[in-house]
């Protein structure tokens, strides 16, 4: 079992090393300028890797760089295994990373939250305290009402 630092070290070169490939050296249409390498993972053991990716383009430029990478995963592998000079290289797993759909729903949310925050404050500008604006008493009011009930 390696330690979390080395297991983190070889997911950055993962990382690093199929990003370049993916731009320089892998020759396949999908793939080009739209892919962009989000994270690496790496499990404990060091032979499972993990390669979370976004995909800027619509659902079938995300279809078509899912395959493109399924089919360049050899070539990937070959050239991480040459870079990190371990005895066995990890198996790649290429999973597309949820973030911007995440960041999409929160900010339609935050947009509701303004909105709604905006008809709040509409709706109380011309509205009046039901009791007294500052409820709260204070050490000088006893003696006024002491003074009133005699």
């Amino acid at each position: 079992m390696a330690d979390n630092a080395r297991a983190k070290k070889l997911a950055d070169l993962i990382r690093e090393v199929v990003a370049e490939k993916l731009q320089r050296g892998v020759k396949d249409p999908r793939l080009g300028t739209h892919v962009t390498i989000t994270d690496t993972r790496v499990t404990g053991d060091l032979r499972e890797a993990t390669v979370f990716y976004t995909v800027y383009g619509d659902d079938e430029d995300r279809a078509s760089a899912a395959a493109g990478l399924e089919s360049a995963k050899g070539v990937l592998r070959s050239a991480v295994g040459r870079a990190a000079g371990t005895k066995f290289t990890p198996t790649l797993t290429f999973v597309a990373d949820a973030l911007p759909e995440n960041a999409r729903t929160i900010e339609d949310l935050l947009d509701k939250a303004r909105a709604s925050d905006a008809q709040v404050r509409e709706v109380s500008s011309g509205a009046k305290y039901a009791g007294e604006a500052d409820p709260y008493k204070k050490p000088g009011d006893e003696d006024d009402e002491d003074a009133a009930a005699e």
